[in-house]
C-alpha cells in the first residue's frame, strides 16, 4: 500500500475504489476518465485518489501514481485496512465506490461492505449494472450496499426507475449521470478511413472486449443478404477476449466467428483484430465508421460504454434492444432490433447502406444529443453531487480549473483577410462574411497576448510572437479596410470581401465603429507590440477621434468612454484634443441617460435590459480610474449592482435572453444567453473588484466566468477545449454547437481577464 499523503490542510482528497488501468475491463477504463476529468475540471488543491480492485495479489508498481492502495477482491481483511486508513486521513471529504458486482468477492460482491460498513467518510456508490426484477438474495444485497453509502447514481433513467421501483430505494437518494464520452468535434469519416486504408468503403464496426455475450455471429450471419448489394461493405470487430473468458474457453468463441466468416465467404468483408485498443487508436477506427452495431444479448444490460462512445462520435447506430439502447436509440439516431435476428440486422444494415443521407442525418442527431455526456459535463454533475452528498465539498468543488489559452480556433476561423463571422460546429462558414466587430475583438484578443507573454503569464507555445505579428496584422488592415469618410466603419463584409453597402446602410455603425477604436486604442497601448502595428493603429484611432465622431447609442459611448480611458492611464496624447474633456463629455450622456430612466426600483440607464448590460456601468468605473470623480463611481456601483441582483440566481450568472430581453415592467427572459453578455460581466467585476477590493465582487467574477465552464442553467461546459472554440449560446435545455468569431472570442477576452 502506497502512503496516502495529506498535503496542505487545504487540500480535498476525492477517493474512487474501482478497477483500475492497466487492469483491462470496462470499470478500470471508467475509473480512470472519471478521475482525470475530475481533476481537470477542478483546481490543484482537489486531487482524485484511488483505490484498485484486483483479482488476487500484484505487484504494487504496476499502477499508477494515483492508486494508492489495493485491495484482493476475496480478502475481507483488506476492505477492513483500506477504510480505516483512510478514516485516519482528514483530506478524504468523499468515496466514490465504482459498482459492479464481479469486481469485489463475496456473494452478489457483497465483500465490499466489510468497506462500507468500516468506512466514515461519505460515501457515494455509482451503479453500472442494474439488474431488474431481482432474486430475494439480490434484493437484499443491492439494498444493503444503498443503507450503507450517502449517495446513488445511476447511468440511465430507466436504471434509476429499477432501483425504485424493484428495489424500494427512495427516490430522492439516487441521482442520474450518464456514462462519459470523450470530446471531439464532429467529423464524416472520410478522412479517417483514408488513414486506415478502408477508402472507398462503407464501415460497419462493433467494439468490446469478446465473449459469448456479445452476439456477433447473428451480425455475421446478417452479412451474405447485404455484401451481395453492396460490394464496399466492411465490418470492424474491434478488441480481446475478455481475460475471463480466456481462463475458462480459451479462443473457442472467436475461433468460431472467424470459422463463420469464412465458411459465408466474408473474409474480405470482415475483420477481426484481437487486441486492446488504447483510446487514440479506438476513436480514430470510431471515426472511421459510418454505422455502429452494439450487439448485446443481455436484454437487462443498464449501459455500454461502448454504445456511448459510438453514438457521442456521431454514428448513427444499430443496436439489440437492451436495456441502455432502449432509452438511448431512439428513431433519429438510430435502429432497434430484436436479439438474435440476423434478419434484423440484416434490414437495418441494408437501410442505412440505401441511404447515405440518412446515415449523415443519424449521425449529427447522436452527435447533438450526446454532447452533454462528454466528461467535462459528467464531471460537472458528480462534482455537484457531491458538494450535496458531503457540504465539505462545496467550497472546493466551485474553484474550478481554468483551461490555458488557446487560440487555435481563433486561428482557424482566421484567413487572410479577416476572421469569419460564423461556424457549422467548429467549421468556418466563409459564405457568412467578415464584420468589424469580430475582427476588433479578434485585435483585443491578440493584443492582450502579447501583454500577457511580456508579463510572462503566457506560454510562448501558446501563442508565439510570430503568430501574433500575422494575426495582428490580418485585423489592423481589416479595420483600416472599412474606415469611411464619414468618421465611422463599415460592419458588414460579403464573402468577396467588399463590404455589403446594403446592410452597412440600413444598421447603425456606431457600436461597431466604437468597439474598433478601443481595440485600436489597446493595441497602441501595449508597449510589447511592434511600433509598426502601435503607430498604424494610433493613426487609424486619432483620425476618428480628431474628427469627434457622435456616439447616441448608450454601449457606442461606453466603448468610447473605454478606449479614451486606455488612451490616458498610459499617457497617450492626440495633439489638440483633451481627452479628459471627452471622457467627462460622453459620460455626462450616460449619467444623463441615467437620471432619465432610473427610479429607486429601477436603477439603470434604460428601461429596459438587452445585450452586454455590464458595459456600460464598467464604462463609468473606468472613467473613475482616471479621473477620480465619485459621481462616476457611485452610478457605476449602483448600476452594476442592480444587474447583479437581476442577473446571478443560486450562485450561478444568468445573463439576460435575447428572445425578448427584460423590460422595467415585463417579465425578463432567460434565454439565449451570450458569451459576449458574460465577457462584459466579467470585465465589469474586474474593474469594480480592483477599486473596491471587495471581496464580494471577487467571487461573482469567478461565479460570472464559470458560466463558460458549467457554472450555467443547463451545467454544461460552453467553451470546448478540444478545439478552443465556445458555443454560440446557452438555451432553455441545450447548448448552441455552433463555434462562431463573437463567442469564441467573448471565451478568450473574458478567459484573458485572470
Amino acid at each position: 500500500m502506497r502512503r496516502l499523503d495529506k498535503g496542505n490542510p487545504d487540500d480535498c482528497r476525492i477517493v474512487y475504489i474501482g478497477t483500475f488501468p492497466p487492469r483491462k475491463c470496462g470499470i478500470a477504463t471508467f475509473t480512470q476518465d472519471l478521475t482525470r476529468a475530475m481533476d481537470g475540471l477542478l483546481t490543484t488543491s482537489v486531487k482524485s485518489m484511488v483505490v484498485a480492485m484486483n483479482v488476487e495479489k500484484v505487484v504494487t508498481d504496476i499502477y499508477s501514481r494515483e492508486v494508492i492502495f489495493q485491495i484482493d477482491q476475496n480478502n475481507p481483511d483488506e476492505y477492513v485496512r483500506v477504510a480505516e486508513a483512510l478514516n485516519q486521513n482528514d483530506a478524504v471529504k468523499l468515496v466514490n465506490i465504482q459498482h459492479e458486482f464481479g469486481i469485489f468477492g463475496g456473494d452478489w460482491g457483497l465483500n465490499i461492505i466489510h468497506f462500507l460498513s468500516t468506512l466514515k467518510k461519505c460515501k457515494v456508490i455509482t451503479f453500472h449494472t442494474v439488474i431488474p426484477q431481482p432474486s430475494q438474495d439480490l434484493r437484499h444485497a443491492v439494498r444493503l450496499l444503498a443503507d450503507n453509502v450517502n449517495g446513488i447514481t445511476a447511468m440511465t433513467h430507466r436504471s434509476r426507475g429499477i432501483l425504485i421501483e424493484d428495489y424500494g430505494i427512495p427516490e430522492q437518494g439516487i441521482r442520474v449521470i450518464p456514462h462519459g464520452i470523450h470530446e471531439g468535434a464532429y467529423t464524416s469519416s472520410k478522412q479517417a478511413k483514408a488513414a486506415l486504408g478502408f477508402s472507398g468503403k462503407t464501415v460497419l464496426s462493433t467494439f468490446g472486449m469478446l465473449n459469448r455475450g456479445k452476439g456477433l455471429e447473428y451480425v455475421i450471419e446478417a452479412l451474405p443478404a447485404v455484401v451481395e448489394r453492396y460490394k464496399d461493405l466492411v465490418y470492424i470487430i474491434l478488441g480481446a477476449t475478455h481475460p475471463n473468458i480466456l481462463k475458462t474457453e480459451g479462443e473457442t468463441y472467436r475461433n468460431s466467428l472467424i470459422e463463420k466468416i469464412y465458411m459465408l465467404g466474408l473474409a474480405d468483408h470482415v475483420k477481426m483484430y484481437n487486441q486492446y485498443f488504447p483510446l487514440p487508436k479506438l476513436l480514430q477506427m470510431l471515426k472511421a465508421t459510418d454505422i455502429y452495431i452494439s450487439t448485446s444479448l443481455d436484454p437487462n444490460q443498464a449501459v455500454s460504454g461502448t454504445l456511448s462512445y459510438a453514438l457521442g462520435m456521431g454514428r448513427p447506430v444499430i443496436s439489440t434492444a437492451f436495456a441502455q439502447a432502449k432509452e438511448d436509440v431512439t428513431a433519429d439516431v438510430g435502429i432497434l432490433v430484436d436479439f438474435r435476428n440476423p434478419q434484423a440486422f440484416t434490414d437495418a444494415i441494408s437501410s442505412f447502406m440505401g441511404d447515405k443521407d440518412r446515415q449523415i442525418d443519424l449521425g449529427k442527431n447522436a452527435y447533438f444529443k450526446t454532447r452533454g455526456w462528454t466528461w467535462p459535463n459528467v464531471a460537472i454533475k458528480y462534482a455537484k453531487y457531491f458538494s450535496e452528498c458531503a457540504p465539505d465539498l462545496v467550497e472546493v468543488v466551485e474553484r474550478k480549473s481554468f483551461p490555458r489559452v488557446k487560440l487555435s480556433h481563433l486561428v482557424r476561423l482566421t484567413d487572410r483577410f479577416g476572421i469569419v463571422q460564423f461556424a457549422d460546429l467548429s467549421k468556418p462558414d466563409p459564405t457568412s462574411g467578415y464584420t468589424v466587430d469580430d475582427n476588433a475583438r479578434a485585435l483585443m484578443v491578440v493584443t492582450l497576448c502579447y501583454d500577457r507573454l511580456r508579463h510572462g503569464l503566457l506560454s510562448r507555445s501558446i501563442a508565439n510572437r510570430e503568430k501574433l505579428l500575422r494575426l495582428t496584422n490580418i485585423y489592423l488592415d481589416f479595420i483600416s479596410l472599412a474606415s469611411r469618410a464619414d468618421g465611422y466603419f463599415n460592419n458588414y463584409f460579403n464573402l468577396d470581401r467588399t463590404p455589403d453597402d446594403k446592410f452597412n446602410s440600413q444598421v447603425n455603425l456606431e457600436e461597431a465603429t466604437s468597439r474598433a477604436l478601443y481595440a485600436l486604442a489597446l493595441t497602441s497601448a501595449i508597449g510589447s507590440i511592434s511600433r509598426k502595428f502601435r503607430e498604424k493603429a494610433f493613426t487609424i484611432m486619432q483620425e476618428k477621434v480628431k474628427r469627434n465622431t457622435p456616439f447616441q447609442s448608450p454601449r457606442a459611448i461606453s466603448w468610447y468612454i473605454k478606449a479614451l480611458c486606455v488612451l490616458l492611464q498610459k499617457n497617450i496624447e492626440i495633439q489638440g484634443i483633451d481627452l479628459t474633456g471627452a471622457v467627462g463629455e460622453h459620460c455626462d450622456k450616460l449619467l444623463s441617460l441615467y437620471e432619465s430612466a432610473s427610479s429607486p426600483q429601477w436603477p439603470w440607464f434604460e428601461s429596459y435590459f438587452t445585450y452586454s448590460n455590464a458595459l456600460l456601468p464598467e464604462a463609468l468605473l473606468q472613467a473613475y480610474r482616471v479621473t477620480g470623480k465619485d459621481r462616476y463611481l457611485d452610478v457605476g456601483k449602483t448600476t452594476l449592482d442592480f444587474l447583479v441582483e437581476k442577473t446571478f440566481r443560486e450562485g450561478i450568472y444568468m445573463p439576460i435572453g435575447q428572445d425578448g430581453w427584460y423590460y422595467r415592467e415585463g417579465k425578463r427572459n432567460h434565454f439565449d444567453q451570450q458569451p459576449e453578455a458574460v465577457m462584459a460581466m466579467v470585465y465589469a467585476l474586474k474593474v469594480c473588484y480592483s477599486i473596491t477590493g471587495d471581496e464580494h465582487y471577487g467571487r461573482l467574477l469567478y461565479r460570472a466566468f464559470n458560466w463558460f465552464l458549467g457554472g450555467n442553467s443547463v451545467e454544461a461546459f460552453v467553451y470546448d477545449r478540444t478545439t478552443g472554440g465556445c458555443y454560440d449560446g446557452v438555451g432553455r435545455q441545450y447548448i448552441n454547437l455552433n463555434q462562431g468569431a463573437e463567442s469564441t472570442v467573448s471565451y478568450l477576452l473574458a478567459r484573458l481577464n485572470f
